[in-house]
């Protein structure tokens, strides 16, 4: 009996400690700040038996994005959303007051995502605001029956999330070099005027030695 219990235990374990295997996701993982990415939304089919419909993307509100466009899903359309900024943001010198706060993408019949397949959403965010250390995009995933998961949960340290959402890790942008390139300098170094007067001495000699032999060789000669 008790290992009974004990086997019951452990498959309670297993089936309530496992999160779900597949979630909305954000690739890559993370971005330089003050950048402008590529990121793609995944969205994987976690049913067996309907389809994935519609996705709805929400960007955050705490760090507004000025420049987001979307790259064409074949047999998808995409709308977007605006919204109204309290204080302005600045992208290339000018001033920013609206931004895109919404990204539904919505599927034809034909290109719905099927169970067992995931679908990329691509879309170009930037400049990455530098005051973030992450961007959460909560999401909803809708089905072909009606039914809506939301990928809200927003990120806590140590926390298992049933329905996290989606994350975008922001790091510091690398600060270019600033010292100079080293130069080659055009003086022979202390070992180079080392070997370079071993050499002529080993060339003064050798002349000498030849003299020698050629003076030597004309006294014998008869």
């Amino acid at each position: 009996m008790r290992k009974l219990i004990a086997v019951f235990a452990f498959l309670a374990v297993i089936v309530v400690g496992t999160p779900a295997y597949a979630h909305v996701t954000v690739n890559p993982k993370e971005v330089a700040a003050g950048s402008f990415a590529r990121v793609a939304f995944r969205v994987p089919n976690e049913s067996d038996t309907e389809s994935t419909t519609k996705l709805e993307v929400f960007l955050p509100e705490n760090a507004p994005i000025a420049s987001v466009s979307t790259m064409p899903v074949a047999g998808w359309t995409v709308a977007t959303t605006k919204r109204k900024l309290d204080k302005p943001i600045e992208m290339h010198g000018s001033q920013v007051s609206e931004v895109i706060s919404q990204i539904t993408w919505t599927a034809a019949a034909d290109a719905v995502v099927k169970p067992g397949q995931f679908q990329e959403f691509p879309t170009s965010l930037g400049p990455i605001p530098s005051d973030a250390k992450q961007l959460v995009f909560k999401a909803l995933q809708t089905y072909s029956d009606g039914a809506v998961v939301r990928w809200i949960d927003e990120p806590k340290e140590g926390a298992e999330l049933e329905h996290p959402a989606p994350v975008l890790n922001v790091i510091a942008a690398s600060a270019p070099s600033s010292a100079p390139a080293p130069v080659a300098s055009s003086e022979p170094n202390g070992d180079n005027n080392i070997l370079s007067w071993v050499a002529l001495g080993a060339g003064v000699l050798a002349l000498l030695l030849a003299g020698f032999a050629l003076t030597r060789s004309r006294r014998l000669a008869p």
